[in-house]
């Protein structure tokens, strides 16, 4: 009923903050809620707003679209290559950006979902973009954010965008002596559940992690947008594409208003520091009851645990800029 609820009765704010000064960078952000909370955000009077895309050409066309419509100064946003199926991109782009004045706003919205099994960098491609890079990234710009904190006494915010369907998976997988090794073995991938899954780790992930950076200045946290008109089913294939289809004519919000969640979570204060937003607010009862359980507590631990050495192998010592 909670889904439902939010679904038909509950339409976030309009955003009004203001992000004057801020540097923002939104990842996936050339297309549906992404590109929509970039439109928001360039309207707030944002400093410097980069789209950080694998798709550049797109993210051109989304740049010129999002300058149409608010009028602001073309040379506030910047595109910049991103592609999450490549660890050196993500590399490259955070040394890149490391390299930026300022960072206020990482809010990383990037994800795929996909129903063919397929390495990328050794992992199953869902878990190497929407879990192993993404926090490759966040961790690679700790520093950074961290260093922001301090010379310009602000907090910044380190966003995963992750999805109410985290708690729509059994994740068989949780009882491998490799949790990691076993997604990344094609004859007994799930695919059906493979989204969810990665979504569950990344709630599981940020609940492990936040803890350590409690009193850094940097404030993680997650968030859930609900289900809305985007480009995420996009490689669903028959008969779920028709599925996907028919869910989001009728229950469906607006790449729009799904977008403004994501920009509360860009405004969102300490209170939010680990937590998981609903609807825009703090809504740690919305959590899954495996996340909150014990044995989710015992999951997280290993997962961490895992994701730790996968990251270590990656790039050493990147676990230590928590």
């Amino acid at each position: 009923m909670g889904f439902l609820y939010s679904q038909f009765f509950v339409t976030p704010k309009v955003p009004t903050g203001s992000f004057a000064s801020q540097t923002v960078i939104i990842t996936g952000s050339n297309v549906g809620l992404g590109k929509e909370a970039a439109r928001h955000i360039a309207g707030l009077g944002v400093s410097k707003l980069i789209l950080a895309c694998r798709n550049t050409t797109a993210a051109e066309e989304a740049k010129r679209d999002i300058v149409s419509t608010t009028k602001v100064d073309p040379a506030i946003i910047e595109v910049w290559q991103l592609d999450l199926g490549s660890y050196d991109s993500v590399k490259d782009f955070a040394r890149r950006a490391s390299s930026l004045p300022r960072v206020d706003v990482i809010l990383e919205n990037a994800g795929i979902a996909t129903d063919t099994f397929q390495l990328m960098e050794g992992h199953e491609s869902t878990i190497t973009v929407n879990v192993i890079s993404t926090f490759l990234l966040a961790l690679l710009m700790l520093p950074k954010l961290k260093e922001t904190s301090k010379q310009y006494n602000v907090q910044p915010r380190l966003i995963i965008v992750s999805s109410e369907v985290h708690g729509w998976t059994k994740m068989a997988e949780k009882n491998a002596t490799n949790i990691f090794n076993e997604l990344s073995n094609k004859s007994t991938a799930n695919m059906s559940e493979r989204y969810p899954t990665s979504k569950l780790l990344e709630v599981l992930v940020v609940r492990e992690i936040a803890p350590k950076l409690t009193g850094s200045g940097v404030i993680l946290h997650m968030l859930n947008p609900g289900f809305c008109h985007s480009n995420l089913s996009r490689n669903a294939e028959f008969p779920k594409a028709i599925i996907f289809w028919l869910m989001k004519t009728i229950l469906a919000r607006t790449t729009e208003v799904g977008s403004r969640t994501l920009v509360a979570s860009a405004e969102a204060g300490e209170e939010s520091h680990g937590k998981y937003m609903h609807d825009g607010k703090v809504g740690e009862e919305h959590l899954s009851p495996f996340v909150t359980s014990e044995e989710g507590k015992r999951t997280g631990e290993k997962v961490w645990g895992e994701l730790k050495e996968i990251l270590e192998k990656i790039e050493p010592g990147v676990t230590e800029n928590l």
